[in-house]
Parts: C-alpha cells; structure tokens; sequence
C-alpha cells in the first residue's frame, strides 16, 4: 500500500477533521433530544427540531462516521494491528458506531413522534460519547499498552 505511506499525513489529518465533526454531531444530537422532550408533538418547534435532526445526521454525523471508518482502516494497514491500544481503541470506536446506531434510532422514533423517553435519559445519554472520546483521545496520545 505505497499510495497509503506516501499520503499517510494527508490520510491522518482528514481522519482527525473527520472525527472531529463526527463528535460534534454526537455531541449535540442528543442536546437536541433533550429539547425535543419539552416540544409538543406537531408544535412548531417539534417540527424544527425535527429537521435539525435529521440534517445532522444526513449532512454531517453520517458522511463523517463514513469518513472516519474508511480512513481510519487505510491508516490501520499501516499499523502493527497486535499493539494493545490499539484493539481497545478500535473496540471504543466500534462502541461509539453502535451509540451512533442508536441515536438514528432515536431520531427516528421522534420524527414519527414516538419517543417514550425521558429528557434526563437524553442528558445522560450526551456523557457517553464525551467518555468515550476521552479514553479513545487518551489511548491514542499516551498509548498505555
């Protein structure tokens, strides 16, 4: 894969923007839930959130998860795929894909006004990714084992 070693910078640093706006999105899609609960079915801002959602994921969590997981692979070719970091981390992004599951599942059930949650279940929902990037931030940087 000499395509992968000549370009590996450029492949690192679009991993990264990719990460980066696929966190935001993961950040704030759950905040939008939070205020999604306080808005009465078929209210005017039900109807925006709605749509505020569903952009974020079309426009922005989804093509960037996309991004991250395609680059992310071209930069593992170039890895030692033994090292103990990294399978935690992979084992964490693999977590977070499946929260990001999730929320499309959420946004969902909202779109057809059907969420049955709580905006608490929602706030504590929005920690998670913010625990995960930190281990995955920390595995990377550090590299413990």
């Amino acid at each position: 894969m000499g395509f992968v070693r000549d370009w590996y910078p450029w492949i690192k640093a679009f991993h990264v923007i990719a990460v980066i706006a696929w966190m935001a999105g993961m950040l704030y899609l759950p905040r939008l839930f939070v205020y999604h609960c306080a808005a009465a079915p078929g209210s005017e801002l039900s109807e925006t959130l709605k749509v505020m959602e569903r952009r974020l994921l079309r426009a922005i969590m989804n093509p960037a998860m996309v991004a991250v997981w395609i680059l992310g692979v071209l930069l593992l070719s170039q890895q030692d795929v033994t090292q103990g970091w990294l399978q935690a981390k992979f084992a964490l992004v693999a977590v977070i894909s499946g929260l990001h599951g999730l929320f499309v599942r959420w946004q969902r059930d909202f779109a057809a006004d059907r969420n049955r949650r709580p905006a608490r279940f929602y706030r504590i929902a929005n920690e998670i990714p913010t625990l995960l990037l930190i281990a995955i931030v920390i595995l990377v940087i550090v590299r413990p084992f």
